[in-house]
């Protein structure tokens, strides 16, 4: 991990992914705040800012609510990186052999801390997919070993690994795990329990790695067509059409197979994977055709170094401000009741966090992998 990066220019960098990075980014770490737990408060309960609080929590099964959008965003994402990332290796000299060792030891590197940070204590084992980052590893690495191969032939691979999830789960016929659309009746539950990481209180599953594999495919072929010589809105209008194209299928696919994101779906891969490119769609207009980088700025440069403050966030830097604040906002103003004075201390979390990142964005420094 280098602690100092200024050969990276910003001049040079896709700002709409900063932006969609950052965004992205900024929403996990909120998420180690408790703030969106406060918003779904029973003391809130029939107001605006509870409805609005359920979009930031997952969908019990069966559904989308827009928190489910967050981990398909953040594939897509780093697909969206790899050609850059690898272009910008060549143009240093770096031989291909050089930069698949590298990409090799970051997928590593991130099953590690996936497995690490989503330890949870004596009882449960350590070597656990259905976190993130662990995932990601995956889903990274056979994004960027296709990567070189045409347009056509890595649309082909997703669809496949869509089409093989949807017969395995549709086919597998072991007693107990034979449903395939019932939670912990399938066959990610089962694949789970035979290496002792199954996830029976919240539904997820390892298997997902498979699924989602098609988000970072489908972001490195975003990166491939920004990185191209069309004009900006001819890209722009295949985003769209993509997009739309992804929610139209997976919406029409769900009366058969339910869009469930606990065990990815192809309903679910489709209809979020479309939402995705129309989130990026928006940025690239914004920010790369209309040039609004001023009031882009607030995400974009969280999205400069999301990893160091996701991880930062999750291994005590979140706790560790909440501690430093909460006795001020509780003495302030306790008065107004204990949930709004956490909700306060959360923000200003939040704030502290973000403000790290604009402190490295001021001294240009880019942490990274």
């Amino acid at each position: 991990m280098r602690s100092k990066d200024k050969s990276n220019s910003l001049e040079e960098r896709l700002y709409s992914l900063d932006f969609f990075r950052g965004f992205t980014m900024f929403l996990l770490i909120a998420e180690f705040t408790a703030l969106f737990s406060l918003l779904v408060s029973p003391k809130l309960e029939g107001t605006i800012i509870y409805s609005i609080g359920t979009q930031f929590h997952h969908v019990p099964w069966e559904g989308l609510h827009f928190w489910d959008l967050i981990q398909p965003f953040f594939m897509f994402i780093v697909g969206v990186a790899i050609p850059y990332s690898y272009s910008n290796r060549l143009k240093k000299g770096q031989s291909q052999k050089q930069i698949t060792r590298h990409v090799v030891k970051r997928a590593f590197l991130l099953l590690f801390l996936g497995w690490a940070l989503y330890y949870n204590g004596p009882g449960e084992g350590a070597f656990r997919f259905q976190n993130v980052l662990a995932q990601l590893s995956v889903t990274y690495l056979i994004a960027y070993l296709i990567m070189n191969k045409s347009v056509l032939t890595q649309i082909i691979i997703s669809i496949a690994l869509l089409l093989f999830t949807e017969l395995i789960y549709r086919g597998f016929s072991v007693e107990g795990f034979d449903q395939a659309f019932v939670p912990n009746k399938n066959f990610g539950t089962w694949l789970d329990l035979q290496y002792g990481g199954a996830d029976l209180n919240g539904n997820w599953v390892s298997f997902n790695a498979v699924p989602t594999t098609a988000h970072t495919i489908w972001g490195v072929l975003t990166g491939q067509l920004l990185m191209g010589s069309r004009t900006k809105n001819q890209k722009l209008k295949i985003l769209v059409i993509s997009g739309f194209t992804g929610i139209i299928i997976g919406y029409a696919l769900s009366p058969v197979t339910p869009i469930i994101k606990h065990i990815a779906t192809s309903s679910f891969v489709f209809v979020s994977g479309g939402y995705t490119l129309l989130t990026l769609a928006f940025s690239y207009w914004l920010i790369d055709i209309k040039k609004q980088k001023k009031g882009t700025l607030f995400f974009a440069i969280v999205g400069m170094n999301p990893l160091f403050i996701y991880l930062f966030a999750h291994v005590g830097g979140a706790d560790f401000f909440d501690k430093i604040i909460q006795p001020f906002t509780m003495t302030l103003f306790g008065w107004m009741g204990n949930l709004t004075a956490d909700i306060l201390t959360s923000l200003l979390v939040i704030f502290l966090l973000w403000y790290i990142c604009y402190w490295f964005y001021k001294k240009k420094i880019f942490i990274k992998l």
